[in-house]
């Protein structure tokens, strides 16, 4: 088995110790350079950040609040620790949000997962994903970089060229969505065209065990990852193929959606991310995806937390009776009733009507007229509330559930 560095075997209490040094020096390093994070980190002392326990007290961030501050200061709203003249690309994801990109050496850091994948400076990599606008093709170039493999940048579409590429160049391996490899194999089957393409890392898209075990037939062994266009690499497979390893270059924290908790060992929630990129230094940054902590270290070897991978979105604002109800509005009701462990509120509909229910988990009894009025109060709207026994809701992160049938 070949690690990417020694970073990956350390022991807890090494990782530990290397991020009460590391999260000191990003968090000053963040105030003293990005004048977005100073304004946020205000009135923290680096010294007191050792931990993930320690992030808790400070603010997330959300996509919405980046979008604001580009828009106030462009191009990248004072979140970059360096001018943006800088770096060397400049990328553009829907909404509009603008990334930063460097060529330095694994600037995306996407080398541990090739290299999980075993690839290295023998192999020649499809990359298929888009060059245009978007990172993803750069992100995966900077990871080959890493690992010495060369490159084919292939991009989207014109799928007969692809395959044809992919025979007369001699492609080892795919890089890509993992839906778009199956359209090339198929297509080169259909020209008669044998391919080399033995190992597939794939991203940006739901990696189904039918599909995985069809690749697999093909002796094509694939892995995938999760990463982000601000973030860069989060976490990625490892050949063990159970969960996600988290990356060793962030520090991966599952919350309650809408707030910045911590859920308890094994609960879904929102990913947050602290990355210790210096160029672009996010603390706490909210994701939008839930996932969880899968619990124990990979039988690879590999001892970094793991996560369970994309379980969904944490955005579940949902509009009831014109009015939208938002996740950070349950996460405070759930706050004022200190006999309430758990809520989330289910919207149905009666007849041309909304119907809001709030089931809430309960350790004792409640009193619902006094949780309705709290249900008036913060989130503006009439509801039912419906007490339930500890553990009674599904463990899958959602606080607001839409029931409503709009065939």
């Amino acid at each position: 088995m070949r690690f990417f560095d020694d970073l990956e075997t350390r022991s807890a209490d090494q990782r530990a110790n290397d991020l009460a040094q590391a999260l000191p020096i990003q968090i000053a390093h963040a105030r003293k350079s990005a004048p977005a994070m100073a304004a946020l980190l205000n009135g923290v002392d680096p010294a007191d950040v050792k931990s993930v326990a320690d992030l808790a007290v400070l603010p997330v961030i959300r996509k919405s609040e980046l979008a604001g501050a580009q828009a106030s200061q462009p191009p990248f709203g004072g979140f970059t620790s360096i001018a943006p003249h800088n770096f060397e690309h400049f990328f553009q994801s829907p909404g509009p949000i603008y990334e930063p990109g460097r060529l330095s050496l694994d600037w995306w850091r996407m080398g541990r997962f090739l290299n999980a994948l075993g690839i290295g400076p023998d192999d020649i990599i499809q990359n298929c994903f888009s060059y245009h606008m978007t990172p993803a093709g750069m992100m995966f170039e900077n990871g080959a970089q890493a690992v010495g493999a060369t490159v084919f940048p292939a991009g989207i579409g014109q799928t007969e060229l692809q395959a044809r590429a992919a025979h007369d160049l001699g492609a080892t391996a795919y890089a890509g969505t993992p839906d778009y490899l199956k359209v090339i194999l198929d297509r080169a089957d259909a020209l008669g065209l044998r391919l080399r393409i033995a190992r597939a890392a794939v991203g940006g898209g739901a990696l189904f065990p039918s599909l995985r075990q069809e690749y697999a037939d093909r002796g094509i062994t694939c892995l995938q990852c999760y990463a982000t266009a601000d973030l860069g690499n989060i976490a990625y497979e490892s050949p063990a193929q159970e969960g996600l390893i988290v990356d060793e270059g962030v520090v991966v924290e599952i919350v309650t959606p809408g707030t910045g908790d911590a859920v308890p060992a094994g609960e879904v929630g929102e990913v947050v991310v602290t990355t210790l990129n210096p160029d672009y230094p996010l603390i706490r940054f909210a994701t939008g995806d839930l996932s969880a902590v899968l619990p124990g270290e990979s039988p690879c070897g590999r001892t970094n937390m793991r996560i369970r991978g994309w379980m969904g979105r944490a955005d579940q604002t949902t509009k009831v009776k014109g009015m939208f109800v938002r996740p950070e509005q349950v996460a405070d009701l759930v706050a004022r009733h200190e006999e309430v462990v758990k809520a989330r509120v289910v919207v149905t509909r009666e007849g041309e009507r909304d119907v809001m229910t709030v089931q809430v988990e309960t350790d004792g009894s409640v009193d619902p007229k006094a949780i309705e009025a709290s249900i008036t109060e913060v989130i503006k709207l009439r509801g039912t509330v419906e007490p339930l026994e500890l553990g009674s809701l599904p463990n899958d992160g959602k606080v607001i559930e839409d029931r409503r049938d709009y065939d």
